[in-house]
């Protein structure tokens, strides 16, 4: 079903579009007026983030030539760009701009930008334009490794982006000295004409000693460390205020059978589970939850801290919490035998394990055990050792959850959930913080467990809200765009599997559990991953795709995300009996959504650079070992090979292939096919390769092939004399000019990387 913001946008990118004034626009489109007020905040947002245009008169219409079309870079390795346009995308724009060096001004990977398009167009049809914009800047702030020339000091920033060196004036500034990793405030970004200028702010220390890649990370993402004194101050005064023989107001659960299920090492624990079964069959989950909004109240040093945090960073070997410890570890913390506050979501289920009725309560509770994942599966495989360990109404609690568990997760499975087969490696380190090996991490029914009743709690306080008429924060999942559904079923088609044209939920997952411990399964489980949106926090009610749930917010866990707090205090408004809130502005609400989203990928691409580079470190000692792999990427320039007994992905450049045979890159297959050997080399594919050079400034691994252990499937062969159709994809190896000049960046000739 198209969406509202779809429709608009398609029906103003027509051919013979007159601009209109909004409720003759809403009138073209079929707008009834019980819509109107959607219709009012759709178009509010495409005007405001530049995807339409309003005249002096009121008229919409697209953006001007000025304004260009938004979007966000993505330079590749030959110096060239592709903008990735925001949804929705004009009707006649399906595929990422190209923009050539040249035209990229001094934009950088990351930012957005306004794009103009040209008349240029590239093979296959793609459109081809120019940045005119740089709209926001994905950050000034980098880091990299100092080095001195000629009387001048300069930086090379780690990663690919930048080829050339930043210059940042005087040697020796904050005592900076050759081959340290330090941190720099970009003053003027490069371009393809001259060269970047910088201030240096902030000396990390000497490349390649024990914590100095953990801090680069922590500097080049922006994270924050230490919380303020006003911040920790206040936190000391929640823990000498609170009273835990004060529970006015509170449903007293401190008697009541309540466990905590968490991983061995956690150091905070913010949900906890009781459950009962009734007279007629029924069964009652409670869902306890750390009452983070007891002690972190609105427009304080503490709420405006966890704010700008947005979420707790895990990183591999530092946490960085959104809460001071003697919250996040502490008061707020569900420790076994310990009074502690918490917001309780009661939930009825019928014994056929549909849910009936949900109460929601501030209560108190004192856990009378914890367990880990480990202790659990154990007391669930073994009755002796259950009964010989446990008390007979924790031991009976274990076995209903386990049966409630089960009924649940198979009636999302029911309504069309889908789920991946992705294994999740975890990594081993000494006491320098170096990777030592690599184990795959269990996710066995303990898990499931008490996955099925957060999901289950998660849903019903977001039905809660929905049914009162509030809006709140919700956790959306869109639907997959249809070119990368079409996309993924092409691929699905090439391995000679069959899917429905339809694609309904239940034909993914029946290919997904197919697929699931054969050959065959990482080829499609990645490929169906790529093929989905990214999850995010969103007022809009667009339902979460992958769950198969209307309704959705994050409940669970306010002691490491900002969104869950704000849930937390929509049930405080409540329980105060406020009957006519209905929450906050959609315009906060739309702020606050962004920001967590934000926040939420910027953790996440930290702790993914932050594994990268151990991984890296660790494979620096590895050269000319060989390894199995599975092909994760394949483009024009080359495959990207994971290693499976140590997750280090590398790539395999198109130019150490050509040893072997000359490649033609298949985009519907994800296939690299040998002209001569027909040699196929295909996403999910398995492959023996050997280490050959590790660059960690860079950040690349470079592998060559060995052999190919397993071909997935048959293709099916295309007709004779057919070439594969060329998709897009750049190599490593480009030219870029070289800037000149004398003591200053814009005449010095500066070095490049080798």
């Amino acid at each position: 079903m198209t969406s509202l913001p779809q429709e608009i946008m398609e029906f103003v990118s027509r051919d013979g579009y007159e601009p209109l004034k909004a409720k003759a626009l809403a009138k073209k489109l079929g707008i009834k007026k019980k819509r109107a007020e959607e219709f009012e905040q759709v178009l509010q947002d495409l005007l405001a983030n530049h995807r339409l245009q309003a005249t002096e008169t009121g008229k919409i219409k697209l953006p001007s030539q000025r304004v260009g079309l938004h979007g966000i870079l993505r330079k590749v390795a030959s110096g060239n760009g592709y903008v990735v346009l925001h949804e929705p995308k004009p009707a006649d724009l399906t595929q990422d701009i190209f923009v050539e060096a040249r035209d990229l001004g001094d934009a950088q990977s990351g930012d957005e930008v306004a794009v103009q398009l040209v008349s240029r167009v590239k093979s296959g049809g793609q459109r081809c334009g120019r940045i005119i914009d740089v709209v926001q800047r994905a950050t000034n702030r980098f880091v990299g490794v100092y080095f001195e020339e000629e009387g001048q000091g300069y930086v090379f920033i780690d990663g690919s982006n930048y080829e050339e060196a930043i210059w940042v004036g005087d040697p020796g500034a904050k005592g900076a000295r050759p081959d340290d990793k330090v941190v720099i405030e970009m003053i003027r970004f490069p371009t393809n004409f001259q060269v970047g200028e910088a201030v240096l702010t902030e000396v990390l220390g000497p490349r390649g000693m024990p914590g100095i890649d953990t801090l680069t990370i922590i500097h080049e993402y922006g994270l924050p460390t230490d919380f303020p004194p006003e911040v920790q101050e206040q936190s000391r005064q929640q823990a000498e205020a609170f009273d835990e023989q004060n529970l006015a107001d509170r449903l007293d659960l401190t008697g009541e059978t309540i466990v905590t299920i968490d991983p061995k090492d956690a150091r905070d624990f913010d949900d906890a589970i009781s459950l009962k079964r009734t007279e007629n069959g029924h069964w009652q989950l409670g869902v306890h939850i750390a009452d983070v909004s007891y002690f972190v109240q609105p427009n304080t040093p503490l709420d405006d801290e966890a704010y700008k945090r947005g979420t707790s960073v895990y990183l591999p070997t530092k946490v960085i919490p959104m809460l001071p410890e003697i919250l996040s570890n502490g008061l707020a913390s569900l420790q076994q035998g310990r009074v502690r506050f918490v917001k309780s979501a009661f939930i009825e289920f019928s014994p056929e394990g549909i849910p009936l009725e949900t109460r929601l309560a501030n209560s108190a509770i004192k856990v009378q055990q914890r367990f880990a994942y480990e202790q659990v599966m154990s007391y669930l495989n073994d009755a002796d050792t259950r009964a010989a360990e446990l008390k007979p109404e924790i031991s009976q609690l274990l076995m209903d959850m386990q049966q409630l568990a089960r009924l649940l997760r198979k009636r999302r499975f029911q309504k069309g959930a889908l789920e991946l087969s992705m294994p999740e490696v975890r990594l081993n380190f000494d006491d320098d913080g170096r990777v030592s090996g690599a184990y795959e991490a269990e996710h066995d029914e303990s898990h499931r467990i008490i996955e099925e009743f957060m999901l289950a709690a998660n849903i019903a306080v977001a039905q809660e809200l929905t049914d009162r008429g509030i809006l709140f924060l919700r956790r959306t999942h869109g639907e997959p765009r249809a070119e990368k559904m079409k996309l993924f079923g092409e691929f699905v088609d090439s391995l000679g599997l069959s899917l429905p044209s339809t694609q309904g939920r239940h034909d993914l997952q029946k290919l997904l559990d197919e697929t699931a411990g054969t050959p065959l399964e990482r080829a499609v489980h990645f490929a169906f991953l790529r093929s989905l949106k990214q999850a995010e926090y969103s007022p809009a009610e667009e339902g979460h795709y992958a769950l198969a749930a209307e309704n959705y917010c994050h409940f669970t866990s306010p002691i490491r995300r900002y969104p869950d707090l704000t849930v937390h205090r929509i049930l405080d408004k409540l329980f105060l009996g406020n009957g006519k809130y209905r929450g906050e502005s959609i315009e906060k609400l739309d702020k606050q959504a962004a920001h967590c989203s934000q926040t939420e990928r910027r953790a996440e691409r930290a702790e993914r650079e932050l594994t990268k580079l151990k991984l890296l470190e660790f494979m620096e000692g590895k050269i000319g070992s060989e390894f199995d792999a599975v092909v994760t990427g394949v483009e024009r320039f080359g495959i990207f090979c994971q290693c499976l007994n140590i997750p280090a992905e590398g790539m395999i450049h198109i130019s150490v292939l050509s040893e072997l045979d000359q490649f033609d890159f298949e985009r519907e297959s994800h296939s690299l096919i040998g002209r001569r050997t027909n040699m196929r080399l295909r996403l999910g594919g398995m492959v023996r390769v050997k280490v050959t050079h590790v660059d960690r400034d860079r950040r690349q691994l470079d592998l060559s092939l060995l052999k190919i252990l397993a071909e997935i499937a048959t293709a099916k062969k295309k007709p004779a004399g057919t070439k594969p159709r060329q998709g897009r994809g750049q190599g490593r190896k480009g030219t870029a000019s070289t800037k000149s000049a004398a003591s200053k960046p814009s005449q010095k000739k500066t070095r490049k990387r080798k």
